[in-house]
């Protein structure tokens, strides 16, 4: 269509900032797992990211997007969000960046499977097919079947996917329908209330430390910097440029675990995570495509 954005080399400098943005948060949860739990590294990065999001939406004036609309969506989304991240959060110190990496980026093709029965959307041969090519990249990356089995951290990084799937359905709804300020808010709010209550369970929530509060800091600007800068790149160009670029996570975080925590460069987890990446790209051209012929006819 004439009227969609293209302009590639800005949707790039934008996809340098969410490659940074993802990054910091996998460093920062790392240095965090020795002072706090899962769900006090939530509750206190959403304090963070609540903060932010309040002063965004007070200083540009849009603070009248942010209402209760929607909030069974918005309670739905948050919950499986919040299930997801933690899932994510509790694999990150057990197993390596860049296997985690790969794993969640098979949440798309989760989606594009669940989508015909939550949104009403077709399944068409080319979903799939680009399901079953998904899988095999997943069983590439995670190999069940190997020395290792499927550890602890294999299974949370793989259910984190669901969850991360979940929020994305329930975010293709709310968007239709609720400003993102708005979307962002209730994100931030609700995962601070649901972080505090849970890490509150056992009579005791520790408050970030002079060595932690910094790291703190880091995992809510740089997630809210990630997100942002990621939407605001599909803004700019089409999914099938942004989703190579931000395929580009997967090797720098395998760089990053072999300089910082001497994890070993594993050429199974990029060929799988290649896989899983034309998986989704196979998905998003074929989504183009019809919504290109719909337009036509």
């Amino acid at each position: 269509m004439s009227g969609a954005p293209n302009r590639p080399v800005a949707a790039a400098f934008w996809m340098i900032g969410s490659i940074a943005g993802f990054s910091a948060v996998a460093i920062a949860g790392r240095a965090l797992r020795h002072h706090l739990t899962t769900f006090e590294v939530m509750a206190w990065r959403s304090l963070v990211g609540l903060a932010i999001v309040c002063l965004v939406a007070l200083a540009t004036g849009q603070a009248r997007q942010i209402s209760p609309r929607r909030l069974d969506l918005q309670l739905g989304r948050n919950l499986v969000h919040f299930a997801g991240q933690n899932l994510w959060l509790f694999a990150l110190p057990l197993i390596p960046l860049a296997q985690l990496f790969a794993l969640e980026f098979s949440y798309p093709i989760l989606v594009a499977l669940a989508a015909p029965l939550v949104l009403g959307e077709r399944m068409t041969p080319v979903r799939a097919l680009s399901a079953a090519v998904g899988f095999l990249g997943v069983m590439i990356v995670a190999r069940p079947f190997g020395a290792g089995g499927l550890s602890i951290g294999l299974l949370a990084a793989l259910a984190c996917a669901f969850g991360f799937a979940g929020a994305a359905l329930f975010t293709k709804r709310l968007t239709r329908i609720v400003p993102i300020l708005s979307i962002l808010y209730w994100l931030t709010f609700m995962q601070m209330v649901m972080g505090f209550a849970i890490a509150a369970f056992d009579g005791q929530v520790h408050a970030p430390g002079a060595a932690a509060l910094p790291w703190v800091l880091v995992i809510g600007i740089s997630g809210l910097v990630a997100h942002y800068s990621l939407t605001k790149a599909l803004s700019l160009a089409p999914a099938t440029v942004v989703v190579p670029i931000d395929f580009l996570r997967l090797p720098i975080i395998a760089l990053i675990g072999w300089a910082f925590y001497a994890e070993p460069f594993d050429p199974w987890v990029i060929a799988g995570g290649a896989i899983i990446l034309g998986a989704n790209l196979s998905n998003i051209r074929a989504d183009a495509r019809e919504r290109q012929i719909s337009a036509i006819t």
